[in-house]
């Protein structure tokens, strides 16, 4: 990691005459380290056949994480990455944690089935937010950050965000905004079609720091979930004979399938000058 700040200097000296809006300026919070090795400290992250250390990426510049992984699947392996993403811990755990709370319980309510595949369309790469010539490093540059362009169910059907988003049928386009209100709050920028015309065909997920605390999230378009239809009527039972007990039912503990925003932090606002390519 000692070698981050130097190259990047370096490289701006070398290309000063066509300009070095992609290191120039940047330095690397030290809050991400921090994270980081608090992750991989707790074990969040363990060695799999399916989540794999690989060598820490150094550079150019600022770019880079010291422990990488290569991430083929998540959710203990049940749900494929296509192609693999290379990954920090604490992209991976929040990622995991996503899949299992709002992801699946999402499918189930929609479809009746699991998830098995996620469409990776971008992870670790060192780059500015949306390729743009002179802007802010996007939190891709530090395997931070993932792009999920669809997902494949068990039964074979995939739900891609650029078609379904809004010309799915009325279970895909549900399912798409629950997991995309699901993922906010738990990622810290969620953006979808909508957002701002970068995202049209993908989700974007990253956990990047809009405040010291690292409490807001910026979630756009707005997580809005649609209501689960209603069950059908039933024709009632015929009349059964009266009980002297209540019978007792074992309370269910399992997900709902209904996936709201999370309470405990704060959906913000664009601050002034805020720069809406987050990707």
């Amino acid at each position: 990691m000692r070698t981050w700040r130097r190259l990047g200097l370096a490289f701006c000296a070398v290309a000063a005459v066509s300009g070095c809006g992609f290191f120039d300026g940047e330095e690397r919070e030290p809050w991400r380290g921090k994270v980081e090795a608090a992750c991989i400290a707790a074990k969040l992250v363990t060695k799999t056949d399916f989540t794999r250390p690989i060598d820490e990426i150094d550079g150019p510049g600022v770019c880079g994480l010291e422990r990488p992984f290569r991430v083929y699947a998540l959710a203990d392996g049940s749900v494929g990455v296509q192609p693999s993403a290379r990954l920090g811990c604490p992209m991976t755990a929040v990622l995991n944690d996503w899949m299992v709370r709002s992801v699946q319980p999402a499918a189930q309510a929609r479809f009746g089935v699991a998830v098995v595949e996620v469409r990776n369309m971008a992870s670790y790469a060192c780059r500015t937010r949306n390729n743009k010539r002179g802007g802010k490093l996007s939190e891709h540059a530090f395997g931070n950050g993932l792009d999920i362009g669809g997902f494949v169910l068990a039964d074979g059907r995939e739900i891609s965000v650029l078609k379904d988003w809004r010309n799915g049928t009325p279970e895909a386009q549900a399912f798409l905004r629950e997991v995309t209100a699901g993922a906010c709050g738990a990622f810290k920028t969620v953006l979808g079609p909508g957002s701002d015309g970068h995202h049209e065909n993908h989700l974007h997920l990253d956990l990047a720091r809009h405040d010291p605390a690292g409490r807001r999230a910026y979630c756009r378009p707005k997580p809005v979930v649609p209501d689960l239809p209603p069950e059908p009527e039933v024709a009632p039972l015929a009349e059964e004979p009266a009980i002297s007990y209540a019978p007792k039912a074992a309370p269910f503990d399992g997900p709902t399938g209904s996936i709201r925003p999370r309470r405990d932090v704060e959906i913000m606002e664009p601050p002034p000058g805020w720069d809406e390519g987050e990707d």
